[in-house]
């Protein structure tokens, strides 16, 4: 019951004015005991299905029942065990005992009675079928897979799998409109886009571990390090890698020859829980024979010393951040970082708690410096799942000012080695404390990407490049000296 306590107070202010999203107020809340993105999802789909919840527990009287029994409950408490117990897909109440618990159940007849009474009204079999007020404000606009090539091949993928075949290809993600259509993405390879309500999880390909549901711009680490076809990293390691999705996606780029064997992803994760969930994934994602892959770590990776991974030299850096780019998990039940070339300002939003970004910018910066150092390393993408300055281009500016990391040689990458035809790069703006050279802050924004919640069909996200500086020298790009 702990988890409906916790979500209690968020959904009585939920759409109050002055509240601040849910999203921020449940993210920045400190002494959850719960999971913040499970309180979310919780509160979110409660909120969802509001109209219909209440007029469930009217026609039942459940609430005239539970006070016959002298059991105090407040209406968003009943609301969320309601929400539970018939609208969630899991169809039960969390695990655990309590008088509340008790009572509630016992009217689980007559509610269910009602729930029925409620799709025959509306003609449907499922919830999701159910009309709601806002219901696309919070959904995913597109539920984005990627064919896992640790497992199979894409052209054997298709062969395999008859239900992907018989999607119907459109040109972009704006044109999945319905189930039935597929959208093959223009930026990362084998990463399609369909539907959100499209079945996937109760395909083969997704039971046997051979899609992987990962948000587009949650793909752009493992793809922005391995872009370069002449700058193969066989060694990399993945600094905050749990729950395993970008792990997975770094893996699948990995080098196999013969006289070596496959390269090794190591996957450092610090808490305990999201080990147990990183470990899952990356099993699934490799199985047994590939396992060598992906080397599960249960350390913090501050405290790792360089000099034991001499042959790594790429690192995929995703450290905590706000999640304020974050949305739809809540009708994401298989999951869990805008600008415009700087020629937007960021929307000031009066609820940000500067003091926390600020504490998250400081850690963000530290755990970043830690994996500029290693020894060998050439190449380092940081990203987070945040859309604010203070967490994405003013901790890679921080960092570029940092008299170690320049001794070092670190610098951004230019654009033709991130994404380069993606359109949104990092704010120009925000580079000034390093050159008043109009032409070097485009420069350094280009080495970064940015994507907006929603409207880039997905979360908001941000990723910036850095790459040795003796190493671009060897290459293509000095555009930046």
């Amino acid at each position: 019951m702990k988890l409906y306590f916790e979500a209690e107070k968020f959904l009585r202010q939920d759409g109050k004015p002055g509240s601040g999203s849910l999203q921020s107020r449940i993210f920045s809340e400190r002494g959850l005991k719960s999971s913040p993105k499970h309180v979310f999802a919780l509160v979110h789909s409660t909120s969802k299905f509001k109209d219909h919840i209440n007029h469930i527990i009217k026609k039942s009287k459940v609430k005239q029942e539970l006070a016959t029994k002298k059991v105090r409950v407040s209406d968003e408490l009943l609301a969320l065990l309601v929400h539970d117990l018939l609208f969630s897909p899991r169809g039960r109440i969390e695990s655990g005992k309590h008088p509340i618990k008790d009572a509630f159940l016992s009217n689980k007849t007559r509610l269910q009675a009602e729930f029925i009474k409620l799709k025959l009204k509306y003609k449907i079999k499922t919830v999701d079928q159910l009309p709601t007020k806002d219901s696309s404000a919070n959904e995913t606009p597109v539920r984005w897979f990627r064919i896992n090539t640790i497992k199979i091949d894409p052209e054997r993928f298709f062969k395999k799998h008859p239900f992907f075949t018989k999607l119907q290809p459109v040109n972009s993600f704006q044109e999945l409109t319905a189930p039935g259509l597929v959208y093959s993405d223009d930026y990362i390879p084998h990463l399609y886009g369909i539907h959100p309500r499209e079945k996937l999880s109760a395909t083969d390909a997704y039971k046997l571990g051979e899609v992987i549901i990962q948000d587009r711009a949650s793909c752009f680490p493992a793809h922005i390090l391995n872009q370069d076809p002449h700058d193969v990293h066989k060694y990399v390691i993945d600094a905050c890698s749990a729950p395993g999705n970008k792990t997975t996606h770094a893996a699948s780029y990995l080098p196999h020859t013969a006289d070596d064997g496959d390269g090794v992803v190591y996957a450092i994760e610090r808490d305990a829980k999201r080990v147990a969930i990183l470990r899952t994934m990356t099993e699934k994602a490799t199985g047994r024979n590939k396992k060598k892959k992906i080397q599960v770590s249960h350390r913090d990776f501050t405290t790792i010393k360089p000099e034991d991974y001499p042959d790594v030299t790429g690192l995929i850096v995703d450290p905590s951040c706000s999640g304020s780019g974050i949305f739809g998990r809540a009708a994401d039940n298989d999951a869990p970082g805008g600008g415009d070339g700087g020629e937007e300002e960021e929307a000031k939003d009066p609820q940000i708690d500067q003091e926390r970004l600020k504490k998250l910018a400081s850690f963000q910066f530290i755990i970043m410096k830690h994996a500029l150092s290693f020894p060998s390393a050439r190449k380092v993408v940081y990203s987070t799942c945040s859309i604010h300055a203070e967490e994405n281009e003013r901790v890679v500016v921080d960092l570029l000012s940092d008299p170690q990391v320049e001794k070092q040689g670190w610098t951004l990458a230019s654009k033709d080695e991130v994404i380069p035809t993606w359109p949104r790069r990092g704010i120009e703006s925000e580079f000034i404390k390093l050159s008043r050279d109009a032409k070097v802050c485009r420069n350094l924004a280009d080495g970064c990407v940015r994507a907006n919640p929603r409207e880039d069909g997905g979360i908001g996200f941000f990723a910036a490049c850095f790459v040795k500086r003796d190493h671009v020298q060897d290459g293509k790009s000095d555009d930046q000296e």
